[in-house]
């Protein structure tokens, strides 16, 4: 409690450096808007999820969504910037990649997703050429965190806000998490509030809208966070997650309240080590997870951990081996049987761009 007010307080001191920050992207926007820098279009659909803010807002999740939902229709492929990996430029995945080539969530889509064409690169209008070179059946590219990254223009912007701190009530790094233009929401053609409270009502929801303020022809939609069955680091095999498990909780992403909740509500004890967002695990890291889990005294026990984490524990797979580490999976789910509309909706644009090509 003590730390996270700390925190708070010493992000407000920070209040000048927002303002300059806020300056540097309001220029940037302005250029983009009079064309004084170009954006590029491509000859493709190409479908951007991304958000305002810094992380914790559930787009690996979408982009796995978007990717169940059309690759049996389409030859599609992904392309990310790779953040914190250990390497620059282009990078396709192949079946020796490692998360440090190609970062934690490109490599989670590589993992989940092994014929789908993973690739990374920090210049995208550089990248997708590229892409298309290596991949070139490929119809369709989602385009994962780059709603801000201006140069190239995406046909279909899909802008993900967290219910518990919409872009509307935040402020700019680095007092606040918003990395772009409030007012840039205004260029995305789908918003989703993300990570919702179980039983949302109508009434909240469209408080939620008015508060959003929507331009003409926008859509919003609402989803939760919906929990699978815990799924062993080694074997794969399944298994439910009990209530009276003691669970060791380890992460490194960015927002794990949502997680923290489902445990809160499941179980009545649970304990945690917490890492910074995109940590890379060191063998000082494993031997304390190690530790930590032999303090816990009960024989009915578990270490759990998010898919993302997962693939920075990777290097540790022979060490874990015996060991019951558990990898829990998250998807989205469409809240007041909107996941019809969301799915037309993309679809739709799909076939238009094809139909206009």
């Amino acid at each position: 409690m003590f730390s996270s007010l700390f925190l708070k307080s010493f992000r407000i001191l920070l209040f000048p450096f927002s303002l300059l920050y806020w300056l540097g992207i309001a220029v940037r926007n302005y250029l983009y808007d009079k064309q004084i820098l170009k954006s590029s279009s491509f000859g493709l659909p190409l479908i951007c999820v991304g958000n305002l803010s810094v992380g914790g807002t559930g787009k690996s999740p979408m982009v796995e969504y978007l990717i169940r939902m059309l690759e049996q229709q389409y030859h599609i492929a992904t392309l990310s910037r790779g953040y914190k990996r250990k390497t620059k430029g282009y990078a396709l995945a192949g079946p020796d990649t490692t998360a440090l080539e190609i970062g934690d969530e490109p490599m989670q889509f590589h993992q989940k997703f092994p014929d789908l064409p993973v690739a990374v690169g920090e210049e995208r209008m550089v990248a997708i050429p590229q892409l298309l070179h290596d991949r070139p059946q490929t119809e369709l590219i989602i385009l994962d965190d780059a709603f801000q990254h201006r140069a190239v223009k995406a046909g279909l912007n899909i802008l993900l806000t967290e219910y518990s701190n919409l872009f509307t009530r935040d402020f700019y790094l680095p007092t606040g998490d918003l990395r772009d233009l409030k007012s840039s929401y205004k260029r995305a053609q789908i918003i989703i509030v993300t990570k919702c409270k179980n039983g949302i009502s109508e009434i909240e929801k469209e408080k939620i809208i008015k508060e959003i303020r929507p331009v003409d022809g926008q859509l919003i939609f609402f989803t939760g966070f919906e929990y699978g069955d815990p799924y062993h680091f080694t074997t794969r095999e399944t298994a439910p997650l009990q209530s009276e498990t003691d669970v060791l909780l380890v992460t490194g992403i960015a927002n794990p309240r949502p997680l923290k909740m489902m445990l809160e509500e499941k179980h009545k004890t649970y304990q945690m080590l917490q890492f910074p967002d995109h940590h890379i695990f060191t063998i000082d890291d494993w031997k304390e997870i190690i530790r930590k889990f032999g303090e816990i005294k009960t024989k009915d026990k578990i270490i759990l951990t998010t898919e993302k984490d997962a693939v920075r524990l990777d290097k540790f797979r022979q060490e874990a081996s015996g060991i019951p580490l558990y990898i829990l999976p998250v998807r989205h789910k469409f809240l007041f049987n909107e996941a019809a509309v969301f799915e037309k909706t993309v679809l739709q644009f799909i076939q238009q761009f094809k139909q206009g090509a």
